[in-house]
């Protein structure tokens, strides 16, 4: 009698463009709500702390660290593993450490949670932006630009829920724990549609920083010059708010939340307005925009008038880096991803680095010379856009 051999498990079904689109989607809402959440209870950790603006740019820096650190391991988990699996240990993590970051009692814990936050942090957006990339060429046309405009949504919505919380007096350990369960759970019941990507091969370049070539190097300064203030309105807006505002601790995150719906509402609309303008006019008006708003802000730090300068900086910081992305990506001899990869790696260190700078001048003089001193950038954007090859 022949022998029946057991029958292998049958394979998981491949998700439709429709499903992977929808769960990658909401990896970019945990990795957005969740930034979001440690960012908008800034203030309320540092005067846990009794920090002053030079201690807290000092530690700041951890954050920065932990993901610069977390590259190479990244790139090795990449080759050995398929991206969805690194995004869902990279959210899990994540949410981990944000539980964490609420029950910070010592400056040295708020240092080592927030070098394992950026590690985790990279280990997620680095992973997800390959699904990313996996969705969108199943569908054959760009759809990239949603996802991060998802990204801003959450961010305004975890920035509304904090400013609310804050009202109520609401600690940051149930605040974070709670957000931190929910996050996760959402990533467990998207991962099961997104796409099961091979590991990449080991010939493949590293994930990590690539220094551009001299052609690439004047979009890194624009995207380094953009990202420096975006990341700094990301630390800073709150405390800003209640330090030279002088708003109440209660009412300080609106500035933070005034900035990410700006930013979500020129995300969104950001298409049209190159379509009618072209994009050499759009980046223009960005600069021109963030310089304008970062000294409203920093001479008439009056409620309304620096809520309106934040608003201009959100309009103008909001379509920069995909801007550029499209631009370098038609330089001719320039393939999208050498540009994508040249343009990151110099807007990255404006991300990541300016922030704590701006502490330690508001240490040395105020927050209102470190906002003045930032729209600079502004000025600077308008003067590198000018010379950037014409590709429109």
């Amino acid at each position: 009698m022949e022998a029946v051999l057991p029958m292998p498990p049958a394979a998981a079904p491949e998700p439709t463009p429709g499903q992977a689109r929808r769960a990658i989607t909401l990896f970019f809402l945990v990795s957005g709500f969740g930034f979001a959440t440690w960012a908008s209870r800034i203030p309320t950790i540092q005067h846990h702390l009794g920090l002053n603006e030079a201690e807290l740019g000092g530690v700041l820096l951890a954050m920065p660290a932990g993901l610069m650190l977390t590259l190479p391991v990244t790139g090795v988990l990449l080759r050995r593993f398929s991206s969805r699996q690194v995004m869902l240990a990279g959210a899990i993590l994540y949410n981990l450490v944000l539980a964490l970051l609420g029950q910070v009692a010592h400056t040295w814990q708020l240092v080592a949670l927030l070098f394992c936050f950026g590690s985790s942090r990279n280990l997620l957006n680095i992973s997800m932006n390959a699904q990313s990339v996996g969705v969108q060429a199943r569908y054959g046309r760009s759809i990239i630009a949603s996802f991060h405009g998802v990204w801003s949504v959450a961010g305004f919505a975890a920035a509304a829920l904090g400013t609310l919380l804050v009202g109520r007096a609401v600690g940051t350990g149930p605040h974070f724990a709670a957000v931190a369960v929910g996050l996760t759970g959402l990533a467990a019941l998207s991962y099961r549609h997104s796409l099961a990507l091979p590991p990449s091969p080991p010939t493949a370049r590293k994930p990590g920083f690539a220094w551009p070539d001299k052609t690439l190097l004047g979009f890194g300064l624009v995207a380094f010059a953009s990202m420096a203030c975006e990341g700094a309105l990301y630390d800073w807006s709150s405390i800003y708010f209640e330090k030279a505002v002088l708003l109440p601790k209660t009412s300080a995150t609106l500035g933070f939340a005034t900035y990410m719906v700006a930013m979500t509402i020129g995300r969104f609309s950001g298409d049209w307005l190159v379509n009618r303008w072209g994009v050499r006019r759009v980046l223009l008006c960005s600069g021109v925009l963030i310089g304008m708003g970062l000294l409203l802000a920093a001479l008439l730090p009056l409620p309304l008038v620096a809520g309106a300068g934040f608003v201009l900086v959100g309009l103008g910081v909001s379509c920069v880096i995909p801007l550029l992305f499209g631009m370098a990506g038609r330089l001719p001899g320039s393939s999208s991803a050498t540009a994508v990869v040249g343009v990151s790696t110099v807007g990255y260190f404006g991300f990541l680095f300016v922030p704590p700078v701006v502490g330690f001048i508001a240490e040395v003089a105020n927050l209102r010379w470190s906002f003045g001193l930032m729209a600079l950038f502004g000025a600077l954007i308008v003067w590198l856009v000018r010379r950037l090859p014409a590709v429109d």
